[in-house]
């Protein structure tokens, strides 16, 4: 146990010689800080859009979906045609597929832009609450939501990679310390309760801490995003009540039958704990009904009794 604990104990410093100097060159390299952050903005574009783009050829791939070809549903084209010129958008592809869920995705791979279709849709919905489905999946399409999120994921991630980087010596240095005299004493499970060990985990602590609030930061932008949605095909078809009945066949559909734990729209699981909130990509089907309320309210015409 002590030859190991010296083995663990040297590694790990050499580890963190290594890293500091890294991190030292790295600093007595650096340009001015117009060109880091030129440099480090077009790195994030770049990961960010390569992610986003094999992601989506990937997602794609899993989902096993066939095409809908016009010849098969010319009536769905002619809506899909419609919306997409009101929108100011190319026409996606159509595709069906079988979810676990009823479920609709705009999906922008290389070329041409896919909408996937739950077959479970065309029995479910009827032609008012397809439509603002339809107009809802568009408008991601329109605004690039996708892609947007994948370039601020990027951002988030390489901003904690660079700080994880920075304390990487001491994170070494301190792993090395704890490790190997918890070895050397006989102790090996005991590394976390000496002060590096200490010392290790707060590090750890601190970047998982950043690493979170930034995941809550991106999940809180997706939400905002499907309201926007919402809006833009309510705004689209003037229908703002089709798509809030859509939304409430999709919940219902997706309740479990035998007590088994309920699938959330689009596939997440419906929790009700503040931090399952938080980190939920989607609003709740409640908030967003209520919001599609208040536009059909705004938007109702009144008549005034004198």
């Amino acid at each position: 146990m002590v030859l190991i604990g010296l083995a663990v104990l040297v590694s790990y410093l050499l580890l963190s010689a290594l890293s500091a100097f890294a991190v030292v060159t790295l600093w007595r390299l650096r340009p001015d800080p117009v060109t880091s952050a030129l440099v480090g903005g077009a790195v994030v574009v770049v990961l960010g859009y390569l992610s986003f783009r094999f992601g989506t050829l990937q997602l794609l791939g899993q989902l096993d979906a066939r095409e809908l070809t016009r010849s098969e549903s010319p009536a769905i084209y002619r809506l899909l045609d419609r919306l997409s010129d009101e929108m100011g958008v190319e026409p996606p592809e159509i595709k069906l597929a079988r979810f676990t869920a009823p479920n609709a995705m705009a999906l922008d791979p290389l070329g041409r832009d896919v909408i996937v279709l739950d077959t479970a849709l065309f029995r479910l919905l009827d032609v008012d609450e397809f439509e603002a489905l339809l107009a809802h999946e568009l408008a991601h399409l329109e605004r690039k939501d996708g892609l947007s999120q994948s370039l601020v994921a990027s951002m988030g991630q390489t901003l904690v990679g660079i700080g994880y980087f920075f304390v990487s010596p001491v994170t070494f240095f301190a792993t090395g310390i704890a490790l190997g005299t918890a070895w050397i004493r006989g102790r090996p499970r005991e590394w976390h309760r000496t002060l590096p060990g200490r010392i290790r985990i707060g590090v750890d602590t601190i970047v998982g801490f950043l690493g979170f609030g930034f995941t809550v930061f991106v999940r809180s932008q997706s939400r905002k995003r499907e309201f926007a949605a919402d809006a833009r095909a309510a705004a689209v078809t003037g229908k703002p009540l089709a798509l809030a009945s859509a939304l409430r066949k999709l919940e219902r559909a997706a309740q479990p039958q035998w007590g088994m734990s309920p699938l959330w729209v689009y596939g997440e699981v419906e929790m009700e704990d503040p931090i399952s909130e938080l980190l939920s990509t989607h609003p709740s089907t409640d908030e967003r009904v209520e919001r599609l309320n208040a536009i059909a309210n705004r938007s109702a015409t009144r008549i005034e009794v004198q």
